[in-house]
C-alpha cells in the first residue's frame, strides 16, 4: 500500500510503498475511506509532540474508512462495517490497523469527511469545557485561535452549553468563520486584548490552544474565580504565568489533553463522544471543513495548517 512516511525529523514526509498491515488481536484493519490533519501532525514530523511514534511512521491521528478485516478476538466489527476511530497516527496510508477499543460504528447521516474531522476537535472543546473548566450556562468563555480546528469547535460547544462566547482570531474573514459558528463578540487578535476584554466585562473561562503572548494578555480579563485551559500552544510559545494573578483573584489555570485520557479514563472519552453524535445528531453542531485533498495533496494540507491559512478542519481522502 502507499502511506505517507516520516524516515527522521530532518527530511520532509514521502508518499512510499510499504507491506500491507494484518490486524492482529484485538484489532481492525480498514480501508481508509479519510483522515482529519491535526496541529499535532505538525509537531510529530519534528518529533517534538508529547506522542510522537518511533520511527519510521506515518502521520495522521484520526480516522474514518471501512472494515476489511478483524483480528483474534474482535468482537461487533466486521468486513464491510462503516467505523471511525482515533488512531493516534498511521491516518495517512490507504490501509490502517486500529485497536477495536478505539472504533465506533458511523451511521448512514455521518460522512468519513465528516466523521474524520470530528473526533479530535469536538472531543478536546467537548471534554475540556465540560469536565475541565466546568464552564457554566450563563458564563463569558473566551476562545483564543477561534477559527482553528479546535478553536471553532469550541466556540460551538460553549454556545451549546448556553455560554457567551468571544472570539479571537486574525483578520475578518477568520472572525466572520466564527460568528457563523455562533460567537457573541469577535476580536482581532492585533487588538489590546486585556482592554477590550475587560471593556467587555471580563471573562469567566479562557479556552486557550495558543499560549504565549496573547494567552497572557487574555489571563489579565480573568474574573475572580475564572478558569483558564490550557490546550495547546500554537503561537510556538508556552503561556507565561503569574503566579501571583492566579492567587489575588482565585484564578484555576488547568491542564487539559484529550489523547491522555485514552490511557487514564477511556470511559470519559466514549461518555463524551456519545454525547457529541447525539448532539450531531440534532443537528446542534455544524463541523466546518475548510479544505478536502486527496491523499495525493496530503503536504499541501500540512502546510496550510503550519501557515495558517485554513479554518476549521483539512481533511484527506482516499
Amino acid at each position: 500500500m502507499r502511506a505517507w512516511m516520516v524516515t527522521d525529523f530532518a527530511t520532509p514526509h514521502t508518499i512510499t510503498q510499504v507491506p500491507d498491515p494484518v490486524a492482529g488481536p484485538g484489532q481492525v484493519l480498514i480501508s481508509t475511506g479519510a483522515c482529519g490533519l491535526n496541529f499535532a501532525d505538525l509537531l510529530m514530523a519534528k518529533g517534538t509532540y508529547q506522542d510522537t511514534p518511533n520511527l519510521p511512521f506515518s502521520l495522521g491521528m484520526e480516522v474514518a474508512g471501512t472494515v476489511i478485516s478483524t483480528g483474534a478476538g474482535v468482537e461487533g466489527f466486521a468486513p464491510g462495517d462503516r467505523v471511525a476511530g482515533f488512531a493516534g497516527s498511521g491516518g495517512l496510508a490507504e490501509q490502517i490497523v486500529v485497536d477495536a477499543a478505539r472504533l465506533g460504528h458511523l451511521s448512514d447521516a455521518m460522512t468519513d469527511v465528516t466523521a474524520a474531522g470530528f473526533q479530535v476537535a469536538y472531543g478536546t472543546s467537548h471534554l475540556a469545557l465540560t469536565r475541565r473548566a466546568r464552564l457554566q450556562k450563563g458564563e463569558t468563555l473566551l476562545v483564543l485561535g477561534a477559527a482553528g480546528g479546535v478553536g471553532l469547535t469550541a466556540v460551538e460547544i460553549g454556545k451549546a452549553l448556553g455560554a457567551r462566547v468571544i472570539a479571537v482570531a486574525r483578520g475578518g474573514a477568520k472572525l466572520e468563520v466564527a460568528r457563523r459558528a455562533g460567537a457573541d463578540h469577535t476580536i482581532d487578535a492585533s487588538e489590546d486584548l486585556t482592554t477590550t476584554l475587560k471593556d467587555l466585562g471580563g471573562v469567566d473561562v479562557i479556552y486557550d490552544p495558543v499560549g504565549g503572548a496573547l494567552a497572557a494578555s487574555a489571563m489579565r480579563a480573568l474574573r475572580p474565580e475564572g478558569r483558564m485551559v490550557v490546550i495547546g500552544f500554537a503561537s510556538g510559545d508556552v503561556t507565561p504565568l503569574r503566579a501571583n494573578h492566579m492567587l489575588v483573584k482565585n484564578i484555576d489555570v488547568i491542564g487539559f489533553y484529550w489523547g491522555g485520557y485514552l490511557k487514564v479514563n477511556p470511559a470519559a472519552l466514549t461518555e463524551s463522544m456519545d454525547a457529541l453524535m447525539h448532539m450531531q445528531a440534532a443537528g446542534r453542531l455544524a463541523p466546518h471543513i475548510s479544505h478536502t485533498l486527496p491523499f495525493e495533496r496530503a503536504d499541501e494540507g500540512l502546510a496550510m495548517l503550519e501557515n495558517r491559512t485554513s479554518t476549521g478542519k483539512i481533511v484527506i481522502t482516499f
